[in-house]
């Protein structure tokens, strides 16, 4: 016999068969978009050439999480997290009291150089800095952005002909992070960032002079340049990928740079990258007929 109790009973278990339903569809979406990311992933590795198993698991874990994505590059041996999760922790204190305020943004800058960037040193990877605290403009930068993406600062990554710095946005101001430079390198003054911005500004009309030089230190020659670009994290990975491959084209590792370079093109689809890969191509052909 239908009673309202029973009729209430019905609603009842009709309502929790709805949620359990609703609860293994969302599981269901989610293990089907993880598998889907995997695949891709796995995908976007397919031949590549991996110096080692640590490279290749990282470079395919960091298609998601660029941080993994930077330590791929020459990943031998144990890479430790420590300094980094030392840096992370300090920074969330300051984070916790101040917000994304002027003075966390300077200690961002100030103590990622006292924590990680140790010595300057053109082609230093992000392990370099990690392990021994060797730094360049790339490897920096990534550190800086990648600190900067977890606060919730407002900045650009940006790529010039043989340089990279970031433009953070706060409040409506623009300030240079020059990551080369441990004293002066968080340009705040309006006049000064202009300057410096003016430095680097690109000219359409003008071609890369050189194919084969690493990105590295701030521009001394301030005439006729060719690029002033916005870059993502995972397209920095890839300038990090072909700095590497600049270091083996330069040693005459044709091979080894065309594979570098291989990577980068998957990170980053650049002219520059492409050029230098076209040229690495040709010399290691032309070394193998001699």
């Amino acid at each position: 016999m239908l009673t309202l109790r029973n009729i209430r009973r019905y609603k009842v278990t009709l309502a929790s068969f709805k949620v359990k339903k609703v609860f293994l569809t969302y599981i269901l979406i989610s293990a089907l978009g993880f598998l889907a990311l995997a695949q891709e992933a796995i995908g976007i590795s397919e031949g590549l050439n991996f110096d080692s198993s640590s490279e290749k698991e990282l470079w395919e874990a960091g298609q998601q999480n660029p941080y993994l994505l930077f330590r791929a590059v020459e990943a031998e041996g144990s890479l430790s997290d420590d300094k980094w999760d030392d840096l992370v922790a300090i920074l969330d204190k300051k984070f916790k009291k101040k917000g994304t305020h002027l003075n966390v943004l300077r200690n961002i800058f100030e103590k990622s150089h006292q924590q990680l960037f140790k010595t300057y040193e053109q082609h230093s990877t992000f392990n370099d800095m990690m392990i021994v605290g060797k730094y360049d403009c790339v490897s920096a930068s990534a550190a800086l952005a990648l600190l900067l993406d977890r606060y919730g600062f407002h900045y650009k990554v940006v790529e010039t002909d043989y340089h990279v710095f970031i433009v953070v946005n706060h409040e409506g101001n623009e300030i240079i992070l020059e990551s080369t430079l441990p004293i002066g390198g968080m340009i705040t003054a309006a006049s000064e960032v202009v300057s410096y911005l003016e430095g680097y500004k690109a000219d359409e009309s003008v071609a890369l002079k050189s194919l084969n030089q690493r990105l590295g230190a701030p521009k001394i020659d301030l005439s006729d340049n060719a690029i002033f670009r916005k870059v993502n994290l995972t397209q920095l990975a890839g300038l990090q990928y072909y700095n590497d491959a600049i270091s083996h084209f330069n040693e005459q590792s044709f091979d080894k740079a065309s594979a570098q370079l291989h990577k980068a093109l998957q990170l980053y689809n650049s002219e520059r990258i492409e050029g230098l890969k076209a040229l690495a191509e040709e010399q290691a052909s032309l070394l193998a007929s001699n």
